[in-house]
C-alpha cells in the first residue's frame, strides 16, 4: 500500500487531540515503567545518539537521558513536550533536546541517530508506511530500533475497537494504531531494511481501577482519543449512553481483583 500524504488539517486535528484532557496522567500514573523497559531493550547507554519519536511527556526519553545518552524527544504536540521538559528538569535530565516534529516527516538527517525508539507513540501516526520509512531513514546502519506498541487483541486495542463505531471514519489510507502491535505488520513495514528482529508480547499491570466504570471515567477525562469519541456524539444522549456502557463492560472484563493487564508488543531490530 502506498501511503497517502496527510493533510495539514489532519495533522492539526491530531495535534489538538493529544492536547486534550491530561495525557501526562496516563503516562505518569498508569504506564511509567514502559519507558524504562524500552530503554533497557535498546541497550541505551552513554554516548548514544537517541531519537524518541512521538515522545509525549518523555517516559522513554527521560530514562534514556539518565542512562547517559544524547537524546532528542520529538512529538507533534508542543503541549506534551512542554510537560515533558518540566518532568526532565525534575528528574535531573535537563540536557534533553525537545523538538516539535511529525513522525511522518521527521526534520532530521539520514542516519543521524544510533537508536530510534517509540513508546506507544509512533503507532498513532495514521499512515504507517510513511512513519516506518522515516523511522528507518534517520537511524544509522547498524543502529538499533525499539518499539513498544499496544496489541490489537490486548486491552487498549480492544478499547479502540469498542470506540470505532462511535467515531468519524478515518481518512483514506490511514491504518488503526494497534496494528503496530501486530508483529507480522511491523515486520512488513520494516522489511529488509532491518535485521535481528526480536519481538515479544508482554503485559503491564494497571492497578488504578476497581471497576470498568472507573477506567472509563478516567479515560473520558484524560485520554485524547476517548475525549474525541465522546465529543463526536455529544448531542446524542442515546449514543453517549451506549458508549458509556460499552467501555464500562470492556473494563469490567479486564479487571480482576483490582488489576487490569494490558498487552503490548516489544520489538527491537538492527538497521541493515
Amino acid at each position: 500500500m502506498t501511503a497517502t500524504p496527510a493533510s495539514p488539517d489532519l495533522k492539526a486535528k491530531h495535534r489538538a487531540m493529544w492536547g486534550l484532557g491530561n495525557y501526562a496522567r496516563v503516562a505518569d500514573e498508569l504506564i511509567p515503567e514502559l519507558g524504562q523497559v524500552l530503554v533497557e531493550a535498546c541497550e541505551i547507554g552513554s554516548g548514544d545518539r537517541v531519537l524518541d519519536i512521538a515522545a509525549g511527556t518523555g517516559n522513554a526519553a527521560i530514562p534514556a537521558a539518565l542512562a547517559g545518552a544524547e537524546v532528542t524527544a520529538s512529538d507533534l504536540s508542543p503541549e506534551l513536550l512542554e510537560i515533558g521538559q518540566a518532568h526532565a528538569v525534575e528528574a535531573g535530565a535537563d540536557s534533553l533536546t525537545w523538538r516539535v516534529a511529525d513522525a511522518e516527516a521527521l526534520p532530521f538527517d539520514d542516519a543521524a541517530f544510533d537508536v530510534v525508539m517509540s513508546c506507544v507513540g509512533i503507532m498513532f501516526a495514521p499512515f504507517h508506511e510513511k512513519a516506518a520509512a522515516e523511522l528507518v531513514r534517520v537511524v544509522r546502519p547498524g543502529g538499533r530500533i525499539g518499539l513498544v506498541s499496544w496489541t490489537p487483541e490486548g486491552f487498549i486495542g480492544q478499547m479502540f475497537a469498542t470506540m470505532k463505531p462511535f467515531m468519524a471514519p478515518p481518512p483514506e489510507g490511514a491504518q488503526p494504531p494497534p496494528r503496530w502491535g501486530d508483529e507480522t505488520h511491523v515486520r512488513g513495514l520494516l522489511g529488509d531494511q532491518v535485521t535481528s528482529v526480536r519481538a515479544e508480547k508482554r503485559m503491564v499491570d494497571i492497578d488504578s481501577f476497581e471497576t470498568g466504570a472507573e477506567f472509563r471515567d478516567f479515560f473520558k477525562a484524560c485520554y485524547g482519543p476517548t475525549i474525541v469519541a465522546y465529543r463526536g456524539i455529544a448531542d446524542d444522549e442515546t449514543r453517549t449512553a451506549e458508549l458509556d456502557a460499552a467501555l464500562a463492560e470492556l473494563g469490567d472484563r479486564y479487571v480482576t481483583a483490582g488489576v487490569m493487564k494490558w498487552e503490548y508488543l516489544l520489538l527491537t531490530a538492527v538497521r541493515s
